[in-house]
């Protein structure tokens, strides 16, 4: 390793994956350990803070310590130990702060805390030469949905957020309607290639003229009344649908939601005069959406940047390639670190 390289430990543990990972100067992925609790949520159709806690103590050190073993570096070569504290689960977040806590004490390195939110607006600039700013950052995931106005990798302005369920919630919700099962947004994709997005006009929520927020309760709803009536009385007919019937309910719902994300990403880029929108979090990782994205940029002359896919869901690559930023700027945590629920 050469001595004037910067080589951060990112840890993250906002939800349901256990994740470490070791890059070099912000953008050389060294490592990248993910442990995924998927299948221990599965039965309950979202994550359980207190099994996902449970997990997270289980997992953190092998997986701390295969990260830093895959990258082949010693503790002496990390120059910091950077971790998501916020926003999350508390209780999450309270196992991967405490592991960054007692390592960054017991190897005398920095301690930088790093928003999880922000962390996945890094992972869609990472590799990328050069951003004409400012940019409009959409952040898609199970937990956010926010449009962020962005002058640099470091300054950011929080320009709208979800006010009742995220864009992941609602796809878990949705395909919890329709009985195909959790995680909801990869299982919802895939069965909507086969529908037709103009089969079933479901409302588009845009609020006030010029609102940057999102809801999508209503549209939540409203396929649940789909299915089962408009008196809620009926049982939930989904499962005596034949399988295009579902495919054209799924489809027709992720049409809805995206083009309510395409309409409010467009009042964000007017009102900020943006060059550049950046597309992250899990939900960037749907096709439909990045392709529409691209196609709304492309039309308007903007460029556009989106997360690689197997940084676009929770990891620590990102985690650590935000600290590195922070780490060149000086803006270290101290050992009094604690998790935060909400987002700052």
């Amino acid at each position: 390793m050469k001595e004037d390289r910067i080589i951060i430990l990112g840890i993250e543990t906002s939800c349901d994956e256990t994740a470490a990972a070791v890059v070099a100067d912000g953008q050389d992925i060294l490592s990248s350990v993910v442990a995924s609790q998927a299948h221990l949520h599965t039965r309950y159709g979202g994550v359980v803070p207190e099994v996902a806690s449970r997990a997270h103590v289980e997992n953190i050190l092998p997986v701390v310590s295969q990260a830093i073993e895959d990258a082949k570096v010693t503790f002496s070569e990390i120059s910091a130990v950077a971790v998501a504290n916020q926003p999350g689960l508390s209780i999450a977040l309270m196992v991967g702060v405490t592991a960054a806590k007692t390592l960054a004490w017991a190897w005398g390195k920095p301690l930088i805390a790093v928003n999880h939110v922000h962390a996945h607006l890094q992972s869609a600039l990472m590799n990328r030469e050069a951003i004409d700013f400012p940019a409009v950052a959409l952040i898609v995931s199970g937990g956010h949905t926010n449009l962020y106005e962005v002058r640099s990798s470091v300054q950011l302005h929080l320009l709208g957020t979800t006010i009742d369920d995220a864009t992941g919630e609602a796809f878990d919700k949705v395909a919890s309607i329709l009985n195909l099962g959790y995680p909801g947004g990869p299982a919802i994709e895939k069965i909507a290639r086969e529908g037709n997005p103009h089969a079933i006009n479901f409302p588009r929520s845009l609020m006030e003229k010029n609102s940057l927020d999102f809801s999508f309760s209503g549209l939540k709803t409203a396929v649940l009344y789909y299915c089962q009536g408009q008196d809620m009385k009926g049982q939930n007919r989904a499962h005596l649908m034949s399988r295009q019937e579902v495919a054209d309910i799924a489809a027709s719902f992720q049409a809805a939601v995206i083009d309510v994300l395409i309409e409010k990403t467009r009042r964000a880029v007017e009102r900020v005069g943006a060059r550049t929108v950046l597309l992250g979090g899990g939900v960037a990782a749907n096709n439909a959406l990045r392709t529409a994205l691209e196609t709304f940029c492309r039309n308007r002359g903007l460029a556009f940047s989106v997360a690689s896919k197997p940084l676009c869901t929770d990891n620590a690559v990102m985690v650590a390639s935000l600290a590195y930023l922070k780490y060149k700027a000086g803006l270290f945590a101290d050992l009094t670190l604690e998790p935060k629920a909400s987002l700052d």
